[in-house]
């Protein structure tokens, strides 16, 4: 092989390379790590592009994919012209168990040409597709208003949705409604239905088939050889930005090991909603599914959670259903000191173990959107409490898990009405739990150890036979 033709034909970016020092060998395997970094970042771009609904991305890794691949054929072509018969042949020299699977992994991508054309097509029905700007950088007018500016398509950029008018209708804690008809705050509006999207199975193929060609070609390298996954920095970035740092589960081992303990980030409650008029793989795995909230307990399928989160500079129980939680701040006192009574707490102890949730639906209902406004009940309890570091707060969590025949509201069946016991049984809870945050982040979250203190009698609703349609 013609490495010294390599030397002068080859011009790579790297210094390493362009030191004079440097040997032809040298240079080949400096040019072929380039390369091959190159192809396992394309991989992974392909597949993210293949799993989210904006068709820049998917436009984009369809000319890189064109791109690499010329860009590694003629750089085999530049060793030695006759690669496809070396190639096809038993690889005997290292050199060649490099570049003929680096090869080899740019041809499988470009199977993926015409499906990508296909995906694109359909993406094009959700979010605007522009035209990209001329090769000669000529500039192009506007159709309607010649003198307007012109700004230059970005694939770099997330395409603008073709509905863009989605009004903020966010509510902090969804609130279900039984037995009263509720207006809309839009009349006939319907929030739209995010797209499901899944990577074709022949492009996975395709993909499984490029990764594990480039992983033959890295395995010539050594061990000395550190490439990028672009996948695991994915992963660390994420973690870096929903959950907790590795050594702070150790720091707070003490606290931990004890009974009933735990240890959380508590994050922005804007982290676990859309962002209005975005597009969104509805199959991907959110935030809270990535991370959920602490569990209390599991019992009969039933699994009561403590979902706090930051609702400003307060914190917030999201609750959903007729669920609501009440909260107080203790102060500087040590988490670990409680006791199930309460004994060394001041006179809001007392507040938390006398107050009683209403057994009717219609009044916790109406209790739940009291204390949705965040106003004080006789005991002095809200609903949500500034955040202070270092003090410990006090949360009575009520959690229900309804019938599915009452929050349907859908007319029983002959069959049901011969088993109304059955259908009116409900799970529920009535936890309290401390937390104490014990670190602020730059992004405004907080490191929080919490704690069950005490369970109470499972609250139950005596009148759901009322909300039945026969």
């Amino acid at each position: 092989m013609s490495f010294s033709a390599l030397a002068k034909e080859h011009k790579p970016q790297s210094k390493m390379i362009q030191a004079s020092s440097s040997s032809p060998i040298d240079t080949f395997y400096t040019a072929t790590s380039k390369l091959v970094q190159e192809q396992i970042n394309l991989i992974a771009r392909i597949e993210n592009a293949m799993n989210v609904k904006d068709p820049n991305r998917v436009r984009a890794v369809r000319g890189q994919i064109l791109i690499q691949a010329a860009s590694i054929e003629g750089f085999v072509k530049r060793l030695d012209p006759n690669y496809k018969n070396i190639c096809a042949s038993e690889l005997n020299s290292k050199e060649a168990r490099i570049f003929c699977p680096l090869y080899a992994s740019s041809q499988e991508l470009l199977k993926l040409s015409p499906l990508l054309d296909r995906i694109l097509s359909r993406r094009g029905e959700s979010a605007m597709v522009r035209s990209l700007p001329l090769v000669s950088g000529e500039r192009q007018s506007d159709p309607v208003m010649p003198m307007s500016p012109i700004s230059r398509p970005d694939l770099g950029r997330i395409a603008t949705p073709h509905a863009t008018q989605e009004p903020n209708l966010f509510n902090l804690a969804p609130q279900l409604v039984i037995g009263s008809s509720t207006k809309k705050l839009v009349a006939n509006y319907t929030q739209p239905i995010q797209g499901a999207i899944k990577i074709p199975q022949e492009a996975i193929k395709v993909l499984e088939a490029a990764q594990k060609h480039i992983e033959q070609a890295q395995l010539e390298f050594g061990q000395e050889a550190k490439f990028h996954n672009p996948k695991q920095t994915a992963i660390a970035l994420d973690r870096f930005a929903y959950d907790l740092d590795p050594q702070e589960s150790q720091t707070y081992s003490k606290f931990l090991a004890l009974p009933q303990t735990g240890i959380f980030r508590v994050l922005p409650h804007t982290v676990y909603h859309r962002p209005l008029n975005t597009l969104q793989n509805r199959l991907s795995k959110t935030v809270i599914e990535r991370y959920p909230f602490p569990s209390l307990a599991e019992k009969d399928g039933f699994t009561p959670n403590f979902a706090l989160s930051l609702v400003g500079n307060n914190f917030h129980v999201l609750a959903s259903g007729v669920d609501y939680s009440l909260m107080a701040n203790l102060g500087n006192i040590p988490i670990e000191k409680l006791d199930a009574n309460l004994e060394n707490v001041n006179p809001l102890a007392k507040a938390f173990f006398t107050y009683q949730p209403p057994r009717q639906l219609n009044l916790l209902q109406q209790e739940r959107r009291r204390l949705a406004t965040n106003k004080q009940n006789n005991s002095g309890l809200l609903s949500s409490v500034p955040a202070q570091l270092n003090n410990t707060y006090l949360v009575r969590s009520f959690q229900f898990k309804l019938p599915s025949a009452i929050v349907s509201g859908k007319k029983l069946t002959p069959q049901e009405r011969l088993s109304i016991d059955e259908l009116l049984k409900i799970s529920s809870s009535d936890t309290i739990v401390a937390f104490r945050p014990v670190r602020q982040r730059s992004d405004g979250s907080y490191t929080v150890l919490w704690r069950v203190l005490n369970r109470f009698t499972a609250p139950q609703i005596e009148d759901l036979e009322a909300y039945l349609k026969y």
